[in-house]
């Protein structure tokens, strides 16, 4: 990650830009102090569509009722 002085960072910003672009971090330091960062920025997601795998998916009635006893044992190591 590399530190510039503001000074560099105005004459070679353009280059800076590309820099973070391609995901490098950038500090850009006045009187040799760390001020700022350049990072890129995380591209916006899209929502997620809800019900794209309607009518393709089947729950039995009996998902959630009580699993049977030997079953449980085995799961258990009995």
């Amino acid at each position: 990650m590399p530190t510039v002085n503001i000074h560099a960072a105005k004459s070679q910003l353009s280059r800076l830009l590309d820099a973070a672009v391609a995901g490098e971090e950038v500090i850009i330091a006045k009187a040799g102090k760390p001020v700022a960062r350049l990072v890129p920025i995380e591209p916006k997601r899209e929502p997620r569509k809800l019900g794209i795998l309607a009518g393709q998916l089947h729950v039995s009635d009996d998902f959630d009722d009580p699993l049977p006893d030997e079953i449980i044992a085995e799961f258990e190591g009995r």
